[in-house]
């Protein structure tokens, strides 16, 4: 009876074929093809070659002390384990690359400002360098972070935060499909957090079918439902710090699957999102997307 056990040659052979497969599906791949491949080369292939590169180091001391000899397959395994390894870097931060989204002029949404007052993009855009945080992950690859001076001084007191509290509307026209309200604020730079959204609205946008998240609600504050309809300045809650945050801000995304129904946030298309520089009516004023740093000024069709 023939050995069925798969020895180091069978294993690196089809180890190289599925890396090969997810880069072809990663590369020539659009929409949540490439989402999935992405996730795979940042979280799951790392994870498996630094497994690999242990069982690999381990046969080979294992065979140099049987057979005094190191055979090829097996330095090919650990070429191979830390080839797999090295997307991890950009997981980790240590790597400046963005996800190489995809997408048609018709995914982009425009928005308009939902606050009274001016605020900063604290993260956005394209680039690593102006949106560490978010470019690398698919879903995010779009977001922003809005936050008001006084921000980023390592104060232990939400109310020293200039946008802690501060009333946020409704970007948008839409149907809220989440709202979420129960979760307390953090202390900040602790991100001692329960969830990742914190205490959230989502709402899917008619007009283009596709989802918008905001998220960092303050407990207590958000003023719709579920299955609400909602315009552009509908009131919606105030600034918090609940979930994933260091402090205050609200997080703001675009995407193009249901929020409610992903296995996790991550896994979903991120899609562009412009806000207008003007918010008076009709004025005809660009859309664009905004960089770190950038103002976004108050919308002023909202009522003092």
């Amino acid at each position: 009876m023939k050995n069925l056990k798969p020895n180091m040659k069978q294993i690196n052979l089809f180890s190289t074929l599925v890396l090969v497969g997810i880069w072809i599906a990663l590369i020539l791949g659009s929409g949540m093809v490439r989402v999935l491949s992405w996730t795979m080369l940042l979280i799951i292939i790392p994870l498996v070659g630094f497994f690999y590169f242990l069982i690999s180091i381990f046969m080979i001391f294992r065979r140099l002390f049987k057979e005094g000899k190191i055979r090829k397959e097996a330095l090919f395994s650990i070429l191979l384990s830390i080839v797999m390894i090295i997307p991890f870097s950009i997981t980790l931060g240590l790597t400046e690359i963005v996800y190489p989204s995809s997408h048609e002029a018709s995914d982009d949404l425009v928005i308009v400002s939902p606050f009274k007052e001016d605020v900063i993009i604290g993260w956005g855009g394209n680039s690593a360098q102006d949106n560490k945080p978010h470019v690398i992950w698919a879903s995010e690859r779009y977001a922003y972070d809005l936050v008001k001076a006084p921000y980023n001084t390592g104060a232990i007191n939400l109310k020293e935060y200039g946008i802690y509290g501060l009333e946020c509307f409704s970007p948008v026209e839409g149907i809220v499909i989440a709202a979420y309200d129960n979760e307390p604020d953090i202390p900040p730079n602790t991100e001692t957090f329960t969830s990742l959204a914190g205490n959230h609205v989502y709402i899917y946008v008619k007009s283009t079918e596709t989802y918008l998240l905001l998220t960092h609600f303050q407990m207590g504050t958000i003023a719709v439902s579920v299955g609400d309809e909602v315009k552009a300045g509908d009131y919606l809650g105030r600034v918090g710090n609940s979930g994933t945050t260091s402090e205050p801000h609200l997080h703001i995304h675009h995407q193009r699957q249901d929020p409610t129904k992903t296995i996790h946030p991550i896994l979903a298309e991120g899609l562009p999102l412009l806000f207008t520089v003007s918010y008076r009516a009709n004025d005809g004023s660009p859309a664009r997307i905004l960089i770190k740093g950038d103002i976004l000024p108050r919308n002023e069709t909202l009522k003092p």
